[in-house]
């Protein structure tokens, strides 16, 4: 189980991680937050893969509880590389990311027509999140919020399918 789990682990966390890694100075947000979680899902699917093979190995059968946790560890692997690949990209080559998202979700607010109670609320949670991001701490629970809850969801959805349980012997 545990090479299974690494192989499938290392290949979601890369797999997730492409959205970022790949994103242009130019940053389109609405097409980042689209094309991040289709990798996300697309990454963790695997989950779905490797739940299966393990199944296939064990003559047919998994409990849920061994299912999951086939699940919960590749997530916790992937989300992990996709932790530490945002903190080196953050850190190293898109310091000013979180000003152009800030300025993007204030810019967003102030074009769509909302209330200036709306907008200046915006505003107040844009900065709030630039003065927390200076905490890497902060920046490391935002991040993983991002992905982990997304596989874990996709987990339980894999044991629940894949689990089948050993035939009864006379």
């Amino acid at each position: 189980m545990k090479k299974l789990v690494w192989i499938y682990g290392l290949i979601a966390g890369l797999l997730c991680s492409v959205s970022y890694l790949t994103m242009g100075e130019d940053m389109d947000m609405d097409k980042s937050m689209i094309y991040g979680f289709a990798s996300m899902i697309i990454a963790f699917s695997l989950i779905f893969v490797a739940t299966y093979q393990y199944r296939k190995q064990n003559g047919g059968t998994i409990s849920f509880g061994k299912a999951f946790l086939i699940g919960l560890y590749i997530s916790l692997i992937a989300s992990s590389i996709y932790v530490g690949l945002w903190l080196i990209t953050y850190y190293n080559f898109r310091p000013d990311f979180i000003e152009k998202y800030s300025a993007c979700v204030i810019e967003k607010a102030k074009v769509s027509g909302k209330s200036a109670a709306d907008i200046q609320d915006a505003i107040d949670k844009a900065n709030w999140t630039k003065e927390n991001y200076k905490n890497p701490i902060f920046v490391i629970v935002m991040t993983y919020s991002e992905v982990l809850p997304i596989s874990l969801v996709l987990s339980l959805i894999s044991a629940l399918v894949f689990k089948r349980k050993a035939k009864a012997t006379l």
